[in-house]
């Protein structure tokens, strides 16, 4: 998803080659998202609108800690945001990113509930 959105970002800045980048600190942290099926188990009675503003909460709140974590350990953020909007805080979250965020976090219910039926399991 990440080179996709930044494919997406790249051709819209003109460039043609669709340039996508991620970082191999990112392969643990969206590993971190096993954690994230019992969220969705004990949220899914709860209307769309809410359960869209909590995964924009629990995303945002990931993605600072894992920022934080690495900038403190390693001494930088590889996404670092400073300067790029003025809706960035710490550079190392977007508010801007809340709308995309809402609609990932019910995208990845979706496929949560895709990959965990019967008929993906192998089951009847």
């Amino acid at each position: 998803m990440e080179i996709f959105w930044t494919g997406t970002s790249s051709l819209i800045g003109g460039d043609l080659r669709l340039r996508g980048t991620t970082y191999l600190w990112m392969f643990p942290i969206y590993g971190l998202a096993v954690f994230l099926e019992p969220v969705h188990n004990s949220i899914r009675f709860l209307p769309w609108l809410v359960r869209g503003g909590i995964w924009v909460v629990i995303i945002l709140t990931i993605e600072y800690v894992a920022g934080w974590t690495l900038k403190s350990v390693v001494g930088l953020c590889p996404w670092d945001y400073s300067g790029s909007t003025k809706y960035a805080i710490g550079g190392l979250i977007r508010l801007d990113y809340v709308p995309a965020w809402f609609v990932a976090g019910l995208l990845f219910e979706r496929l949560h509930d895709i990959i965990t039926s019967p008929a993906m399991l192998g089951l009847k």
